[in-house]
């Protein structure tokens, strides 16, 4: 059974203070632990301010090494780059902002780049941060061919990369992503998202459990860590 705690907040100022507020107590607990933190962040427009206000806080950037989650295989100048956004974000703060991607023609190589990055990283991660779409996919863990692969990678494997089918009109080209094994490796989980529609989808994800149809309650179903949810409408 998934055991998710939902984080019902009035507006998007107050979503993004408590989801800053929440991964900032994350990484300082982790730099209490052994003087570093490292995160994975998901990309889309949901978190950003959320991340914003976590930039302002003073932490002790330089010993924090973020990641994106996932990533679309393209030039890191690219609007679609999450790490460009992350980037822009954390690196003036002084964090290591570590690609997960590159503008790759072969999808596959660029899964095992990103599995060999991530395999150069303290492991497990401290906090990994997820986002849901319309289509019930997270990170890249779309609907198609490469959908098993990312969903019984075994635990050795971090990254791969996938071709979504079919490719999303906002963003249609191949990715790399964290592989179900990875994510639920992360010491800590949280879910953020916006919406009714989302919501819904993220609902009905953890009562079909095992049995859901859609990537995010496939990943889900497989944790062994409390969720937090942070929602707003």
């Amino acid at each position: 059974m998934i055991e998710a705690e939902w984080w019902e907040h009035d507006d998007a100022e107050a979503f993004a203070e408590a989801v800053a507020g929440d991964i900032a107590f994350i990484i300082e607990s982790a730099l209490d632990a052994r003087a570093a933190a490292v995160i994975g962040l998901s990309g889309g427009n949901t978190p950003v301010k959320a991340y914003e206000k976590l930039a302002t806080m003073k932490l002790d950037w330089k010993r924090v090494t973020i990641f994106p989650v996932d990533d679309r295989l393209v030039k890191v100048d690219n609007p679609l780059s999450n790490v460009a956004m992350l980037a822009k974000i954390f690196l003036p703060k002084g964090a290591r902002v570590m690609p997960l991607g590159a503008d790759n023609a072969d999808y596959k190589a660029a899964g095992n780049a990103a599995d060999a990055r991530l395999q150069d990283l303290h492991w497990p991660p401290d906090l990994v941060v997820l986002g849901v779409g319309g289509d019930g996919h997270t990170a890249s863990i779309f609907p198609g061919p490469d959908l098993e692969a990312a969903l019984t990678a075994p635990k050795t494997r971090r990254a791969i990369g996938v071709m979504p089918d079919p490719l999303p009109p906002e963003a249609p080209v191949a990715r790399v992503t964290m592989t179900r094994a990875a994510i639920l490796s992360a010491k800590a989980l949280m879910l953020c998202l916006t919406g009714d529609a989302k919501r819904a989808i993220v609902e009905q994800a953890i009562e079909d459990g095992a049995g859901s149809k859609v990537p995010i309650g496939q990943v889900l179903a497989e944790a062994e860590q409390p969720i937090d949810i942070h929602w707003t409408a």
